[in-house]
């Protein structure tokens, strides 16, 4: 059977004590069939990203024992930061790379799931493309009102109650953790020149789906206190259809109107190639670019083929 790869980028909420970020960090380092791509915490937001790639064995085993010390160190009742979270292991997406169809990835997340539940007594959230209630697939339902109204709403409200572990209550300290299988997706973020959070939140409400901004966007305005600026957070859940490029200038056109300029913008995690070829064409006007004429890619490309 074919190698099957995947690609994991969990959610911690914890981006602040360094001692934690690494034990959770430490389960998916020099793991065979688990290779830790890139990790990233953040002050402001209080919330720890990990990319992973790998074969699917591998990286739940990882998983679970870095949840496990996610679960024992965070307390959601005490957490603060400027990203909206549900529990101390936040979110869990599995997305297809190699060799693996989105309904294994389904099945995955369906299993591990199970599997999570029961070691850590953590009530799960399914998302994406791995919901079982169509009225409930979008990451922001589910998270909605965070942490503290959701655990109360668990008590009495059928329609936010989670899908596997305990129906009316979630963990006392880790809360709930939401598990899916979706496509790539690339976390971009620009920042404003203001300390006006107002602003942010104004401009992320146009650029996103749900302000009749772009369909494959979701956005938020957050307030980088260590930075001394706000920030436009966006989640571009399908690149292929809306470049980065081409929100970088709605914010850019939109914040104008308020006097900011944009200072800077940053890339959270991993980011497929095409994502930034995209723009890179755009910005250098290069007529008719191709992703075929990266000379990198080609040779990816054919050392592919030569392991087949």
């Amino acid at each position: 059977m074919a190698r099957q790869l995947i690609e994991c980028v969990p959610n911690f909420s914890e981006g602040r004590r360094q001692d934690v970020i690494e034990a959770i960090v430490a389960p998916f380092k020099n793991r065979k069939g688990c290779y830790l791509f890139d990790y990233r915490a953040d002050q402001d937001h209080n919330r720890l990203v990990v990319s992973l790639v790998g074969e699917p064995q591998a990286i739940c085993d990882a998983l679970l024992e870095a949840s496990r010390v996610a679960v024992e160190n965070i307390d959601l009742n005490t957490h603060q930061g400027a990203h909206p979270r549900l529990g101390a292991v936040d979110v869990i997406p599995f997305t297809p790379v190699k060799n693996i169809t989105m309904d294994e990835c389904v099945e995955l997340a369906h299993s591990f799931a199970k599997r999570f539940n029961d070691a850590l007594d953590v009530p799960v959230f399914f998302y994406e493309a791995a919901s079982v209630r169509p009225d409930r697939t979008r990451l922001e339902q589910i998270r909605k009102g965070q942490y503290e109204a959701l655990k109360e709403l668990v008590k009495t409200d059928p329609s936010r109650q989670p899908d596997v572990g305990t129906k009316d209550r979630l963990h006392p300290t880790a809360g709930g953790t939401v598990i899916g299988a979706r496509k790539f997706l690339v976390a971009y973020n620009v920042n404003l020149n203001t300390t006006n959070k107002a602003i942010a939140d104004a401009i992320a409400k146009r650029v996103r789906a749900s302000g009749g901004g772009f369909a494959c966007v979701k956005g938020m305005g957050v307030d980088l206190k260590e930075k001394g600026l706000v920030q436009v957070s966006m989640n571009i859940v399908d690149y292929e259809k809306t470049a980065m490029y081409r929100t970088l200038e709605f914010i850019r056109m939109e914040a104008a109107r308020w006097g900011v300029t944009v200072n800077g913008t940053e890339v959270y995690g991993m980011i497929p190639a095409g994502a930034l070829l995209d723009s890179a064409a755009y910005y250098m006007q290069i007529d008719d670019f191709q992703n075929e004429q990266v000379l990198e890619l080609k040779l990816l490309e054919l050392m592919g083929e030569q392991e087949a």
